[in-house]
């Protein structure tokens, strides 16, 4: 390193520099007194150090509160009702929906799907006539006093039109009625069938499984009736698992409000019984 005191008389371009500043950074040196510091050791690493620390901190701060704010952005508030409401049926017609309609327009051959939403606007539910237009059932041609049917023969009911497996809505999954397929599961000549993956359920007993894969029943809504013969859906029946992809039947979407139309569909037919 030049000699900057020696050559200062020749070398006038040259500035004088002080020895007391020949040391690496970071080191502790003794400096003249100064009143800014009163003459205390002096850290520059150390005051570095701590400096980006406070800005660190500062900025992390501020991140961790953009983040959170993000996540809650991101994750939707969860949508639903919180209990199940009474909701009067219309026909496709637009006029109310009650049991002297039902009974003379639909019956357990109807080879249309008739579905109505509810409680939420993305739950389908089949409405069945499990009476035959022939007259009295005899056990594969329609049935009578199901287990919370409504109408003159309580063969009125209602069951989810989600299949319980993996969710595969009408009309993949639908009503056969008698003589649909050859196949007879469970000896039974109607049921809802999934062309899906196969599985069958038993619309005379709650809609119980007759084939597999699903294990789960299909979820069950409870009708009534007033004193004009309107029908209501209001409930599901007790002990009813939660329609498939909900946590619950009450939650994954909004209501349907005070009505609910009937929507006509033309099922698929498909007779994939597993073996």
């Amino acid at each position: 390193m030049p000699n900057f005191p020696a050559c200062a008389a020749t070398c006038p371009m040259a500035s004088f520099r002080s020895s007391r500043f020949d040391f690496p950074v970071g080191r502790i040196r003794r400096v003249a007194s100064l009143p800014s510091n009163g003459g205390e050791e002096v850290d520059e690493t150390k005051r570095n150090v701590l400096k980006l620390l406070a800005v660190a901190g500062l900025v992390g701060a501020g991140a961790g509160g953009l983040i959170g704010g993000t996540l809650q952005f991101v994750q939707p508030p969860t949508i639903g009702i919180s209990s199940y409401p009474k909701v009067q049926l219309i026909d496709t017609d637009g006029s109310p929906l009650t049991v002297a309609k039902v009974e003379s327009e639909y019956n357990v051959e109807t080879s249309e799907l008739y579905l109505f939403y509810y409680p939420l606007e993305n739950e389908p539910n089949f409405l069945l006539n499990l009476y035959p237009a022939s007259g009295t059932p005899n056990g594969s041609n329609g049935a009578e006093n199901v287990p919370y049917g409504i109408g003159t023969h309580q063969s009125i009911v209602a069951y989810s039109a989600i299949c319980q497996h993996l969710g595969c809505p009408a009309p993949a999954i639908a009503f056969y009625p008698p003589g649909t397929c050859p196949e007879t599961p469970g000896g039974h000549t109607f049921y809802i069938h999934c062309s899906c993956h196969g599985s069958t359920y038993d619309v005379t007993n709650s809609a119980a499984n007759l084939t597999g894969p699903a294990v789960l029943p299909l979820p069950q809504v409870l009708l009534e009736t007033d004193a004009a013969g309107n029908i209501f859906a209001n409930g599901m029946r007790p002990g009813s698992p939660p329609v498939n992809g909900h946590l619950n039947t009450l939650q994954g979407d909004y209501g349907v409000g005070a009505t609910s139309q009937l929507v006509k569909e033309t099922p698929v037919i498909l007779c994939n019984f597993p073996t």
